[in-house]
C-alpha cells in the first residue's frame, strides 16, 4: 500500500493556469519576439540606471552634424552631442514614464472598477460610472494636454494627466468582470463563511481578474511611452533631461538645413518598441485567454 501511494504523483496531472499560458506564449514566435525586443530595451534601461552607459548624453564637442559613423552611430546633433546616447538616455526616461503611468493608473481603475461591479446599481456604481463618463466624453489628447498645461510647474504633470485619463478603461473591463465574478459559486461559499464584502472583493474576486490586469497594464504602458512623446513634442512632457518626443521636436529645425539624425534615431527606436510591445501584448492576451486555457 506505502508503495502504491508513493507512486501516485503529488502534483495534479494539469497545468495550472500560469504554467499553461507560458506554454503557450512559448508556442507565439511574433510573441517571443515581442518580449526579446522589450528585454533588449529594458536592458539599456536599467544600463542608463546603473550609470553603465547614456550618462554622457549631454556632453557637447565640435563635431557639429556630423552623419552616422562607427564613433557616432546615428551622428551628432547641430552642437555636436552623440545622438546615439541621446537615444539610449531617452529609453530610460521612457521605461520610467511608462512604469509610473502603468502602475498608477492600473491601481486606480481595479480599485475604483472593482468597487464599481461588486456595488453595481448602488451609489458607489453610480458616481463611478458618472466620472468615467464625463473623463471619457472630453477628447483624449485635448484632455491630456490641457491637464498636463495647467499643471506644468509640477514635476509630475504629464504623468498625472495620463493616469487621469488610463485608468477609465481599466476600471470598465474589471468592473464587468468583477459583476460576473461576484455570482460565482466561491464567493456564495465566501458569504455563508461570514466573510466581509471587502475581504470577499480583495482576497477572492479582485485575485480571479489577474490575466486581465496583466494584459491593460501592457497596453498602458506602451500608450503612455507614445503619449509622453506627443507631449514632450508640445513642449508639455519632460522639461529636465532628454526624450524621443524632445528628440522629434529638435529635428524640426534639422529638416531645413538637411540633417535628420535625431528624427531617424528617436522614431526608430519608438517604432521598434511598439512593434515589440504590440506583439507580446497580442501574444499575452492570447495565452492567458481563459477560453484557450479550456481549449487546451
Amino acid at each position: 500500500m506505502n508503495s502504491t501511494l508513493r507512486q501516485q504523483p503529488t502534483n495534479p496531472p494539469n497545468y495550472t493556469l500560469w504554467r499553461k499560458s507560458w506554454q503557450h506564449l512559448k508556442q507565439d514566435k511574433l510573441g517571443l519576439f515581442g518580449m526579446l525586443v522589450l528585454l533588449i530595451y529594458f536592458t539599456i534601461a536599467v544600463g542608463v540606471w546603473l550609470g553603465i552607459w547614456g550618462t554622457s548624453w549631454s556632453s557637447i564637442s565640435n563635431q557639429f552634424n556630423h552623419p552616422p559613423s562607427w564613433q557616432h552611430w546615428f551622428g551628432t546633433n547641430a552642437i555636436g552631442q552623440d545622438v546615439a546616447v541621446r537615444s539610449i538616455y531617452a529609453t530610460k526616461v521612457a521605461f520610467e514614464v511608462g512604469t509610473v503611468v502603468t502602475i498608477c493608473a492600473t491601481l486606480l481603475g481595479v480599485l475604483l472598477g472593482a468597487l464599481a461591479g461588486f456595488f453595481q446599481h448602488k451609489w458607489q456604481d453610480a458616481i463611478i460610472l458618472w466620472l468615467m463618463g464625463v473623463l471619457d466624453s472630453i477628447p483624449f489628447y485635448l484632455f491630456v494636454a490641457a491637464i498636463a498645461y495647467a499643471m506644468q510647474a509640477h514635476i509630475f504633470a504629464m504623468h498625472i494627466a495620463m493616469v487621469a485619463v488610463f485608468w477609465t478603461n481599466i476600471a470598465r473591463i474589471i468592473r464587468a468582470e468583477v459583476i460576473s465574478l461576484k455570482q460565482a459559486d466561491f464567493v456564495e461559499a465566501a458569504r455563508a463563511m461570514g466573510l466581509s464584502q471587502l475581504r470577499i472583493l480583495i482576497h477572492h474576486i479582485i485575485p480571479n481578474t489577474n490575466h486581465l490586469i496583466i494584459i491593460q497594464a501592457t497596453l498602458v504602458f506602451v500608450a503612455a511611452i507614445k503619449t509622453e512623446v506627443i507631449l514632450s513634442f508640445l513642449g508639455l512632457g519632460v522639461k529636465s533631461g532628454i526624450s524621443w518626443g524632445l528628440m522629434i521636436a529638435e529635428s524640426t529645425n534639422d529638416f531645413q538645413a538637411g540633417y535628420f539624425n535625431n528624427f531617424l534615431a528617436a522614431s526608430i527606436l519608438l517604432f521598434i518598441l511598439v512593434i515589440g510591445f504590440n506583439f507580446f501584448s497580442d501574444a499575452l492576451q492570447d495565452a492567458l485567454d481563459p477560453k484557450t486555457q479550456t481549449l487546451s
